[in-house]
């Protein structure tokens, strides 16, 4: 029987199982999928977790794969309205490193299975958790059920695990809708520095960031999820909205809804959440990958220890949860702040957020924001 059981083989699921590898917990990871999806869905990691992935041996190759994202602008109609630098944010990394998710996926997978050959089982669709007396049972589609002492949930969105536990999601702020794709970018940054570009117009935010490989990430808000839209109708929109001309993209587009769940627990009994399975927080901001890993940064000491001294473990599980129940709900602040700062506005509510975000990257505000947009407090 293993110490831990993940169930949930992406990025926050496998990098918890490197950190409690690392500090010789048994530790096995389950994950549904028999291919690693190749979307790039989150790109952005931050500099926090660039020193969280230090701790699981992968930082330099991440970030030297990676572009380097060092400073933000943020324009309307033509003009700029301010900018902020990571620079002097966080020293040891002074940057946002920009990687799809993934080949940061890959890295990980990879250092798993140095430090535990065999630890990771794909093709596993997990049906259930349930309480033993010892730990908690893992049920499987046409497979044996395993037992471990504990069991981690990292099954995102839909978390089977959170189901199984009880746990409920609970709704937080309004949603909004957003069409994403990536573009060649003529300003090819590979292996450089480069810059986040914010719009925001009267239409609804236009965002990019650069990618490796000569490409850019734009992103649009849409008054509707957009589902049969085309990267010609998204680049049609950024025109009008930005005045940019955007190159052909390969890649169909993706449309997706922005909205914000917090589960009202992470641990109960032998079972813990982290990442999108415990808080599922808009993307706009870069904050949900980012935030998952900085919740097994936390729960990886607290799970070693508990292996160790069981009885101890109830009191060290609830401070956990505490702390990043707290984390996630400032987090979705932040992004509910960044979405309602994106909306389409017109007139004076036009004028009155382009003064804000004048003050915002004034040189008085401009180190607190630099920080929350590196999410240096949500640690």
């Amino acid at each position: 029987m293993p110490d831990v059981a993940i169930v949930g083989g992406g990025p926050v699921g496998v990098f918890l199982a490197c950190l409690l590898a690392a500090r010789n917990v048994d530790v096995e990871v389950y994950e549904r999928r028999t291919e690693p999806s190749m979307r790039a869905r989150a790109i952005g990691i931050h500099p926090p977790s660039l020193a969280a992935l230090a701790e699981a041996g992968v930082a330099d190759a991440v970030i030297a794969g990676a572009v380097r994202i060092v400073d933000g602008a943020v324009f309307c109609d033509g003009a700029r309205l301010g900018g902020l630098s990571f620079e002097e944010v966080f020293p040891r990394y002074p940057f946002v490193a920009a990687l799809p998710q993934y080949e940061t996926e890959a890295l990980l997978r990879a250092r798993f299975d140095e430090l535990r050959p065999g630890a990771f089982h794909s093709g596993c669709d997990v049906t259930g958790v349930r309480e033993t007396g010892d730990g908690a049972e893992i049920t499987m589609t046409g497979q044996a059920p395993v037992r471990a002492r504990w069991v981690v949930g990292a099954d995102g969105t839909r978390s089977v695990v959170r189901a199984a536990a009880g746990l409920v999601g609970r709704r937080r702020g309004a949603a909004g809708s957003y069409l994403m794709a990536d573009f060649p970018d003529p300003a090819d940054a590979e292996g450089g520095a480069a810059s986040a570009l914010l719009y925001f117009e009267r239409g609804g935010v236009v965002e990019s960031f650069p990618l490796p490989g000569g490409r850019r990430r734009w992103v649009a808000k849409t008054d509707r999820l957009l589902t049969d839209a085309s990267t010609a109708d998204l680049a049609r929109i950024i025109r009008s909205r930005t005045g940019v001309e955007l190159g052909e993209s390969v890649d169909a587009p993706s449309p997706f809804v922005a909205r914000q769940h917090l589960v009202e627990r992470m641990a109960v009994g032998s079972v813990v959440l982290v990442g999108d399975a415990a808080h599922e927080i808009s993307p706009i901001g870069g904050q949900g990958m980012n935030l998952g890993w900085l919740d097994a940064l936390a729960l990886a000491p607290v799970l070693e220890e508990a292996v160790r001294d069981p009885l101890g473990a109830e009191a060290a599980l609830a401070a956990f949860d505490v702390r990043r129940r707290r984390a996630a709900r400032v987090a979705a602040a932040q992004a509910g702040f960044n979405m309602w700062m994106g909306r389409s506005v017109s007139g004076v509510s036009l004028a009155v957020r382009n003064g804000l975000v004048r003050v915002l990257a004034g040189p008085l505000t401009r180190p607190l924001l630099a920080r929350a947009f590196t999410m240096r407090w949500l640690q």
